[in-house]
Formats: C-alpha cells, sequence, structure tokens
C-alpha cells in the first residue's frame, strides 16, 4: 500500500485517544452508582447519585462500544462476544444484587452484545444488498432481529430502549464523521443524531437523569463529529485485565460485602 493510500486511511479513521478517558469515566460511574444502590445504608443519603452521575456509565460504554464497533474492530460480532463472555462471568453476582422486580434480568453486556450485533448488521445492509443478497432474505433477517428485540428486550438490563442505543449510535456516528461542507451532508448527520438522543432521554424519568444521560450522548456524538481530534491521550491508561474484569468482579465485592452484613 501507498504511503497515500495510509494517510488516507488515517484520516478516514477517527482518533479514539477519548476512549482511555471514557474507560475511567465509565467504571468510576458505574461503581459510584452500584455502590449508591446496593452497597451504601439509604440514610447516608446518597441516592442522588443514581440520577446524576450513575447516569453517565450505559451511554458511555454504549458509546465506547459503538466507537470501537464501528471504527476500530473489523470484526464486530467477534467483539460482541468477548463482550457477552464478560456478560456469562457476571451474571452470578450480577443476580445477587437486592432488586425490586422478580424474574431473569440480564446485566448490561448482555445488552451491548446485542446492540453492537444489530448495529452491524444495520450498517452492513447496503454492502449485502449490493453483493445480490436477496430481498427476501433481508426482510427474514429483519423480522427475526424485532422478534429477538421483543424478546431480550423484557429481560436485559435497560430494556428495549438500551437495545436500540448502540444501533442508533453507530448510524448517527456514520453520519457525522462521513459528513462534509455541503449544508445537505451537514443537516442529515445532524438529523441522524436525534433517534439517539431521544431514545436516551426516554430510558429516565426524572429531569436530572434525563439531562445526565442526554448530555453524555451528546458529548460522544460531538466527538464523532470532529471532537475527537482534540482529546489527548489518558496519562495512565487502564490495563486490559483490570478493564475486562471489573466489571464481574465488582459485583462479586458488592454481593461479599452484602453477605457478610447481613
Amino acid at each position: 500500500m501507498s504511503l497515500a493510500a495510509n494517510a488516507d486511511a488515517d484520516l478516514d479513521r477517527p482518533s479514539s485517544a477519548w476512549t482511555g478517558w471514557g474507560q475511567w469515566l465509565a467504571l468510576i460511574t458505574m461503581t459510584l452508582d452500584h455502590l449508591a444502590r446496593y452497597a451504601v445504608p439509604e440514610s447516608w443519603g446518597l441516592g442522588w447519585i443514581d440520577s446524576s452521575l450513575g447516569r453517565i456509565a450505559f451511554p458511555l460504554f454504549a458509546g465506547m462500544v459503538a466507537w470501537h464497533g464501528l471504527f476500530n474492530t473489523r470484526d464486530p460480532l467477534r467483539y460482541a462476544r468477548r463482550v457477552l463472555v464478560i456478560g456469562l462471568v457476571a451474571q452470578l453476582p450480577y443476580a445477587l444484587m437486592p432488586r425490586d422486580a422478580d424474574g431473569l434480568i440480564l446485566n448490561i453486556c448482555f445488552t451491548l452484545s446485542l446492540g453492537l450485533i444489530a448495529g452491524a448488521w444495520l450498517l452492513g445492509l447496503p454492502g449485502r444488498r449490493a453483493r445480490g443478497v436477496a430481498a427476501w432474505q433481508v426482510t427474514a433477517e429483519a423480522l427475526a432481529a424485532l422478534a429477538v428485540w421483543a424478546l431480550a428486550g423484557r429481560i436485559v438490563e435497560y430494556g428495549h430502549l438500551g437495545l436500540l442505543m448502540i444501533p442508533l449510535y453507530m448510524l448517527a456516528m456514520q453520519r457525522l464523521h462521513a459528513a462534509g461542507d455541503a449544508y445537505a451532508e451537514r443537516l442529515t448527520s445532524v438529523v441522524a443524531t436525534l433517534p439517539v438522543l431521544v431514545t436516551a432521554g426516554l430510558m429516565n424519568s426524572s429531569e436530572m437523569a434525563k439531562a445526565f444521560t442526554v448530555a453524555t450522548c451528546l458529548g460522544t456524538l460531538l466527538l464523532a463529529a470532529g471532537a475527537h481530534r482534540l482529546s489527548p491521550r489518558v496519562p495512565f491508561s487502564m490495563p486490559r485485565r483490570l478493564w475486562l474484569a471489573w466489571y464481574p468482579a465488582h459485583f462479586a465485592a458488592i454481593a461479599l460485602w452484602l453477605g457478610l452484613s447481613a
């Protein structure tokens, strides 16, 4: 490949330096949310975390998964399987958390994994149609995807709306990153952000929670629109093992704490 081709490839793929900061922010806000929700006595008055800082974690996780699935991985399905493995490991300690609702609830990794699979399928449709995939096959796949969404949305964390976040993120990010200087392209890219922002707002009931969730989504979308160029690299990169193990490990630690303090 020529040097010019390499330069074009670098221009086509945005910088992912911001995700180093995103990893730390997502883990910290998620942990604070779960500690306030499950481990800390109500008398401590930390319930406000659930409606504020705690609403940053999911849209940030979803945004990073969508970003990597769109820009950084050659095999989104393999990436989705890795996320699913973490979810399987975390499911037992996650199930031990005290909840008001009864029945099976699958943790956030299932939501992220299924969302990434849906997003990869959706973005791959134009190429598949160009290669001659029959319309009936695409229609059958779409109906199967809707059935999975309807069923899985009842048992995964963040429900039906949560499953939509990554596909909508990926569509918006693709449009934002590819938009040129033409007015029509800019307008189309802005319109493409509305579904994910509306979905983020509908996921919460309180005004504070809506504000934190939508603001997190908006910040992530601005990165796709070009703000990624402004992000320096994080001075202390998160160790890969910590990133992979923290989700199941922190639930296991909370479950142990609850068991010992019962």
